[in-house]
């Protein structure tokens, strides 16, 4: 993704925490739509640029086909941002700095209001977040290798007096990939890299005197093949998989993208031994599968790839989802979407029509596709555009619920 650096030279130095508004007009679609291209139309997103100059949040929807900035974007931070959440209620957005973690208030047309220039919570390493969908626990996972479960106001998304912050060690510190929270709120997933995946129990409303988590933490997911990494982790939507991807853990038989997506029966994480599904470790169709995007309905699961094998360019490959009981098929769709330079996350708008692509090299910074009306699952590229003036090196997106 792109920084903006001209023209908000006056904003950066002040080092605001609110946004500097009427230094920058939104970059003009690139073009490449093959649908609706008019009447698209999405609900509100948020995109982190972290390169020198244009250390900010941007925020936008797409309005008859083209991108538009909400009031006040871009929002300036203090220092190099690494992750986002957006609560499911809507209401609040989490931002987590080298300077910690801020708290942001989203209004009903988008724009930010920062809730105090002093850090929510200060960890300066927070790799991953997300709100739990109670809208009352934000669940972090840091770069100094602890798991933090702090306790919010669904109200306000200021830290909640009713309870504490709980910590667990992830061990040695290990590289923080990406976590998730399974939307019943039973588990925590995070992908570790090459010590696999961790599966945490959580309980979003734990009796009188006892925690949240566990007080230590059980053998992950190991990784499918020696020297390979879970670099993603995602759960259906409706609770009925887990998805992990990998590196080194396509099947023997693919082609030189080893990349993997492993596919695990959701209800056997109770167990205490993970089912994996028959057929599962998936070609991802590149190197490094760093996103895993289940759609809202569950039908389908699409992954970005941040390198393909013999390609300047990473990709978006897509399943097809289906179940008969409790038995379930992913089936990957023929059709493999094109990325940016160095893809790093995806995500679903609020209207669940439209999948954003955000690419840390660019090229562009943001993609935004809508689903072939003739072919089941496949991609259309709809719009994309520049953040902000390159390079502005978008590193994470979050889509409003």
């Amino acid at each position: 993704m792109k920084i903006v650096r001209y023209g908000k030279v006056l904003c950066a130095g002040l080092l605001l925490l609110a946004g500097c508004k009427g230094f920058w007009d939104v970059p003009a679609n690139n073009g490449g739509c093959t649908t609706n291209c008019g009447t698209l139309s999405s609900g509100f997103f948020y995109v982190l640029n972290s390169n020198a100059g244009q250390v900010e949040i941007a925020g936008y929807s797409i309005v008859s086909g083209a991108l538009t900035a909400v009031t006040g974007s871009p929002y300036t931070l203090p220092s190099g941002p690494y992750s986002l959440a957006v609560a499911p209620n809507g209401s609040f957005l989490y931002v987590g700095t080298q300077s910690g973690i801020f708290l942001y208030k989203i209004s009903s047309g988008g724009e930010l209001t920062l809730a105090s220039s002093t850090a929510f919570f200060p960890d300066f390493a927070a790799a991953s977040m997300q709100v739990d969908s109670t809208s009352s626990w934000l669940i972090e996972a840091s770069g100094s290798g602890y798991l933090y479960a702090i306790p919010i106001n669904p109200a306000d998304g200021t830290e909640s007096t009713t309870s504490t912050v709980q910590q667990l060690s992830l061990g040695v510190i290990p590289t923080i990939h990406q976590l998730t929270i399974s939307p019943d709120n039973q588990n925590i997933l995070v992908a570790l890299g090459a010590v696999g995946t961790a599966v945490i129990p959580f309980n979003a409303n734990p009796p009188a005197g006892t925690s949240s988590l566990p007080t230590s933490l059980t053998t992950p997911i190991a990784v499918k093949s020696a020297g390979g990494s879970a670099v993603s982790v995602a759960v259906d939507p409706i609770d009925r998989l887990l998805y992990i991807g990998e590196l080194l853990a396509a099947p023997s038989t693919s082609s030189t993208n080893t990349g993997g997506l492993r596919v695990f029966n959701y209800t056997s994480l109770s167990t205490g031994t993970p089912s994996e599904l028959t057929g599962s470790p998936f070609a991802s169709g590149g190197l490094t599968p760093v996103s895993i995007l289940p759609t809202s309905t569950g039908s389908y699961v699409y992954v970005a790839n941040s390198t393909v094998s013999n390609s300047s360019t990473g990709n978006i490959s897509g399943f097809q989802v289906s179940s008969s009981g409790t038995t379930y098929s992913v089936v990957a769709l023929s059709s493999i979407a094109p990325g940016g330079t160095t893809p790093v996350a995806l995500a679903e708008d609020s209207t669940g029509t439209v999948v954003l692509l955000v690419n840390s090299g660019g090229s562009p910074d943001l993609a935004a596709y809508t689903f072939d009306t003739t072919t089941p699952g496949k991609l259309d590229s709809a719009l994309t555009a520049a953040t902000g003036t390159d390079p502005v090196g978008a590193n994470a997106i979050a889509a409003l619920p």
